[in-house]
């Protein structure tokens, strides 16, 4: 069985190659990369590292050969017109290289939400599909950094969260067990034809947040909504479904996900370690964290 991880230096595709390193022996592990450079942490494994270009039909249906299951990682292009050719190239450069089973990277309950992202990805689905490749379809959940947009920083200093009102409760879950779930599902049969949602098995609402940041910061910070907080993050949210839950995302790694705290606290603790970075540059500062 071999492997392939396109998008293998990103943020999750680096997860999930760490978490493939330690499921099957790194000869069977191909990867895909656009900067080979940004691949240089694993040359001291046995892997396979190959260049692609999404834009490039060529260099995916050579560096797809001999691939038993394809991981395909989304393009991270911002312009979903662009996207969706480079989708389309995988696509067909899958079929062409007789890729045995594509585990495609997709969004949560892409149906119930109305932005050109998620119809991008059910544009990709149906794609895939239409090849009569066995699929897996990992329709990932917001990742959970987008907690740190919220304004934890301004909500530490001054003890008060304040959101824009009627966008609440949120199925966010981590990369890291995302990235379990992926490598699980790439090293065990019986995932041929299936869509999971990957989220976080019940939903946090703000009260959860501003609990979290008052034990974590040993400061107590309230909640407030107010209609001058609206910016385009809560314009996103209110067009995609935050909410729905499923127990897929444990059910395939086999334990809870990361709550809410951890995800915070670690949130907190990546930003402290910035501004500590900056503070010693003669610039910001940081957070206190227990």
């Amino acid at each position: 069985m071999t492997i392939t991880v396109t998008g293998a230096s990103g943020k999750l595709g680096s997860l999930i190659v760490r978490q493939l390193l330690q499921k099957v022996e790194a000869n069977d592990i191909t990867l895909c990369v656009r900067d080979p450079k940004k691949a240089l942490l694993y040359q001291e494994w046995d892997v396979d590292i190959r260049q692609i270009d999404y834009d490039s039909p060529e260099s995916l249906q050579q560096a797809f050969t001999h691939t038993s299951r394809l991981l395909f990682i989304s393009s991270p292009h911002m312009d979903d017109t662009v996207r969706i050719r480079q989708h389309s190239h995988v696509v067909e450069a899958a079929k062409k290289a007789n890729v045995e089973h594509i585990i495609y990277t997709s969004f949560a309950f892409p149906e119930k939400s109305d932005i050109s992202l998620t119809h991008l990805h059910l544009a990709t689905e149906h794609a895939i599909r239409t090849t009569g490749i066995p699929y897996t379809f990992l329709r990932n959940a917001l990742y959970a950094d987008f907690i740190a947009q919220l304004g934890l920083g301004v909500a530490t200093r001054t003890g008060e969260l304040i959101t824009y009102p009627g966008i609440d409760g949120f199925n966010s879950v981590t990369r890291e067990d995302l990235a379990l779930a992926a490598a699980n599902i790439l090293t065990n049969d019986g995932h041929k034809n299936q869509t999971y949602e990957l989220t976080a098995s019940r939903p946090w609402h703000f009260a959860d947040l501003v609990q979290a940041l008052t034990e974590i910061t040993g400061a107590p910070i309230t909640h407030r909504e107010d209609s001058h907080a609206d910016n385009w993050l809560y314009r996103f949210l209110s067009r995609i479904d935050t909410t729905s839950t499923t127990n897929d995302l444990e059910t395939l790694i086999e334990k809870p996900t990361v709550s809410l705290y951890e995800a915070v606290r670690q949130i907190l603790t990546d930003k402290r370690e910035d501004n500590t970075r900056t503070k010693s540059s003669g610039l910001g500062s940081g957070f206190h964290i227990k």
